[in-house]
């Protein structure tokens, strides 16, 4: 049986796959490149939450993926920050 925490780390990836995809779709129907810049940055929070369960539900506490989770998280937010900042004009 899977725990409350796990199903927990699954919803979120979950939500942040279904943000990226339907800010993809926006992106498609109108051609606005700041839906672009946010569907990028949700494949790395997707990836982020994506890890968070690997991380702490299957892999053994002897393995961290913290820096990695930290680093899709960075990449994510240093993409959207450059959309928000350079599309916005």
């Amino acid at each position: 049986m899977i725990g409350f925490p796990a199903l927990v780390y699954l919803l979120c990836a979950a939500t942040s796959v279904v943000c990226l995809l339907l800010l993809t779709r926006s992106y498609l129907a109108t051609r606005n490149r700041l839906l672009l810049w946010s569907a990028v940055a949700f494949v790395g929070f997707a990836l982020n939450n994506l890890m968070v369960f690997v991380d702490l539900i299957l892999l053994p506490v002897t393995i961290d993926l913290l820096p990695l989770r930290n680093l899709a998280s960075l990449a994510a937010l240093v993409v959207l920050l450059y959309g928000f900042i350079w599309e916005t004009s």
